[in-house]
């Protein structure tokens, strides 16, 4: 098998700080501007994140969620705005910010030529966890999404949903208070999905804030406690689902998404040469 990576922690604490933060709100985002190439992806967004929430950001493609997540764990600087992650600046102390959250990408990055179980270890050798506490949490990772069989096996083996659940299990090693999650039911089977929804749902019974984009409105219905509705670089409406709900006079996030988010005009357009077939 091959060697874990020689590494510097992050942290010397055994098992993840407390947060820096006495504010009652874990994200709170107030007039964010983020353009790339002088097109502008963000436009004044404001968003706020409550303590033990689920939230359920949902948009179309390119609406700017990807972008949002980049900002939040300090990988890219907003152009404009007031931006705080449990208090912290991402921008100002990112490795601050990243001691205290989790992160799954859309794109997993994820050490091909490790085993499942090793790419555990090596990331709770990154935040400094002792062997012992390392042990522990890898082995309870591993029964929760359902990979123990496949813990020693390389993760090149592994098929998508496998490598989705081992990028959650990587994210949690070293207990975040926050976790955010990038499209984590995107391309995978129905197993897969059921495991990472009972994984969330135990993350929420924790009081383990979540922020997670989905394409799959369904799904949002189920997890979320909040919501919010990004659209053309603006949320558009946020708040806690049932209020949404409300407001909308929507029985689901489906409803208050066909609502707010306009669909395109198809108003004209014919499949004709289905027609000629059929004249």
């Amino acid at each position: 098998m091959p060697s874990l990576p020689k590494i510097k922690p992050m942290v010397t604490d055994a098992i993840l700080a407390k947060p820096h933060c006495h504010a009652s709100l874990v994200i709170e985002a107030k007039n964010i501007h983020k353009a790339f190439a002088n097109k502008p992806v963000l436009k004044g967004l404001d968003l706020e994140l409550q303590p033990a929430s689920v939230f359920a950001l949902l948009g179309p493609n390119g609406a700017g969620k990807s972008t949002l997540i980049s900002l939040l764990t300090g990988v890219a600087r907003a152009d404009q705005g007031y931006l705080r992650v449990l208090g912290l600046d991402p921008a100002q102390d990112p490795i601050a910010v990243k001691r205290q959250i989790g992160v799954v990408p859309e794109e997993l990055a994820l050490f091909e030529s490790l085993t499942g179980r090793q790419q555990l270890h090596f990331c709770a050798q990154l935040h400094g966890l002792d062997r012992t506490t390392s042990e522990q949490r890898c082995e309870e990772l591993l029964r929760l999404t359902d990979l123990v069989s496949a813990g020693n096996q390389l993760i090149n083996t592994y098929s998508k949903g496998m490598r989705r659940r081992l990028a959650i299990a990587a994210a949690l090693i070293h207990g975040p208070a926050l976790v955010l999650l990038d499209e984590p039911f995107d391309g995978i089977d129905v197993i897969a999905a059921g495991v990472i929804r009972e994984l969330l749902q135990e993350l929420r019974r924790a009081q383990v804030s979540l922020l997670l984009t989905t394409h799959i409105l369904e799904i949002a219905d189920r997890l979320a406690t909040h919501a919010g509705f990004l659209y053309d670089g603006r949320l558009l409406d946020q708040g806690p689902v049932t209020t949404l709900t409300e407001k909308y006079q929507q029985a689901n996030l489906e409803g208050v998404f066909e609502a707010l988010i306009p669909l395109p005009d198809s108003q004209g357009n014919h499949l004709t040469f289905y027609q000629r077939r059929h004249d």
